[in-house]
C-alpha cells in the first residue's frame, strides 16, 4: 500500500485503451520519485475485466485498482468521490492528473474537496525546499512561469499532454497490484454514458503518427497541397499543418499541430514552409527529429530544428520525389 510522500498518478483510459498522457505522467513521476526516494503509485478506476493493471505495472511501484462497472467509462461524480477519499486517507505528496477533459473536470473539484492547492496545464514539475513548483506557459506560450504552492499536506497538478515523452526503457519497475474496496456508500452513477465523440476526430490521428509532413503558409495556394500530400504518401508519412492552413479552410482541423490543435511526438517532423510561431513550436516539443524547410533563413522554426534547409519547399519536395523514384 502507498505511504505518506508517495506520488499518485491517476490513470486515464478511453474506449478500452490507456491514454498516452498516463505514461507521460508516470515517466515524469518516476523521475521525481528517483530524485526524492519516493514511491510511485498509479491509481486505476476501471470496469470489471479491463486489463489495464498489467499495462501499467512496469511503470509504478504500486497500482491501486478500483474495479467496478461504474468505472467502465468516465463519470465525474463517482470518480471524484473515490479519488477524494483515497487522497484524504493516504495523503500523497503530489497527485498528477492529465490536463484533458477528465482532468479539467476532476482536478478543481478535488482541490476544493481535499483542500489541496492545484496548478493546471503544467509543462514541467520541479521540487525545491520540500514543495513542488509547477512550470506553466503564459501569454500563449511566449513565456514560462514558475508557480509556487502554499504549504499543504499534498498538491494537485494537471499535466499538459505531450510535455513529457518517455524514452525507450523507461518502464523498468514492477508494481505490486492491490485490489481496493469500493466504498460501500458509493451510489449509482447519476449519468448514463451514451458515446464518446472526438470533436477533432477525422480520417487521421496526427498525434499517433511516427512521421509527419507538415505544411504552413509557405505552401502558397490550396491547390498546392495535393503535391505535398502526394509526397507524404510516397514517403509513408502523414500530412499535418500549422494553424493558418486550417484558418483558411484548406485542411480540416484534425490536421492542425500546435497549442490550439494537437501536440505531436513523431520520430520525424518535416516542416515545409512553416515559420515556427511559438504556438506551433509548443505542439512539436515531443518530436524526436525536426527537419525544417523555409526560404527565410531567419524563420523561428530553425531555432528548434535539428536540420534546416533554406530553400523553396517545392524544390525540396520535387527533389525528394525524384530520389524516391530513383
Amino acid at each position: 500500500m502507498s505511504k505518506m510522500g508517495d506520488i499518485f498518478v491517476i490513470v486515464e483510459h478511453r474506449k478500452g485503451e490507456i491514454r498516452s498522457i498516463t505514461f507521460e505522467m508516470l515517466y515524469k513521476a518516476g523521475e521525481i520519485c528517483k530524485a526524492l526516494n519516493h514511491k510511485l503509485t498509479a491509481v486505476l478506476l476501471a470496469g470489471k475485466g479491463q486489463p489495464f493493471a498489467s499495462d501499467i505495472s512496469k511503470w509504478a511501484d504500486t497500482v491501486l485498482v478500483f474495479e467496478d462497472d461504474r468505472f467502465m467509462d468516465f463519470d465525474s461524480d463517482t470518480y471524484k468521490e473515490v479519488i477524494n477519499r483515497l487522497i484524504l486517507q493516504q495523503s500523497p505528496f503530489i497527485t498528477l492528473i492529465g490536463h484533458t477533459s477528465w482532468g479539467m473536470d476532476l482536478a478543481p473539484a478535488l482541490s476544493v474537496r481535499a483542500g489541496y492547492p492545484v496548478a493546471t496545464d503544467c509543462v514541467d514539475i520541479i521540487v525545491e525546499g520540500g514543495r513542488p513548483k509547477a512550470i506553466r506557459q503564459t501569454y500563449g506560450g511566449k513565456a514560462f512561469s514558475r508557480v509556487s504552492f502554499r504549504e499543504s499536506p499534498g498538491y494537485l497538478i494537471t499535466v499538459r499532454p505531450g510535455a513529457f515523452i518517455p524514452p525507450d526503457g523507461a518502464a523498468d519497475r514492477q508494481a505490486n497490484v492491490v485490489m481496493m474496496d469500493i466504498p460501500s456508500d458509493l451510489g449509482p452513477a447519476k449519468r448514463d454514458f451514451v458515446e464518446f465523440v472526438d470533436t477533432a476526430a477525422g480520417e487521421v490521428d496526427i498525434s499517433q503518427a511516427e512521421f509527419l509532413v507538415s505544411i504552413g503558409r509557405g505552401v502558397g495556394e490550396k491547390e498546392n497541397i495535393d503535391a505535398i500530400k502526394d509526397l507524404a504518401d510516397k514517403m509513408g508519412g502523414t500530412l499535418s499543418c500549422s494553424r493558418p492552413i486550417v484558418d483558411m479552410n484548406w485542411l480540416p482541423k484534425y490536421h492542425q499541430v500546435g497549442t490550439s490543435g494537437k501536440s505531436v511526438r513523431p520520430k520525424i517532423y518535416l516542416a515545409l514552409g512553416i515559420s515556427g510561431a511559438f504556438q506551433h513550436v509548443a505542439g512539436i516539443s515531443g518530436a524526436q527529429t525536426v527537419i525544417a524547410v523555409n526560404k527565410d533563413k531567419k524563420a523561428p522554426i530553425f531555432r528548434v530544428a535539428d536540420y534546416g534547409v533554406v530553400d523553396d519547399l517545392f524544390s525540396i519536395a520535387d527533389a525528394l520525389k525524384e530520389k524516391i523514384k530513383g
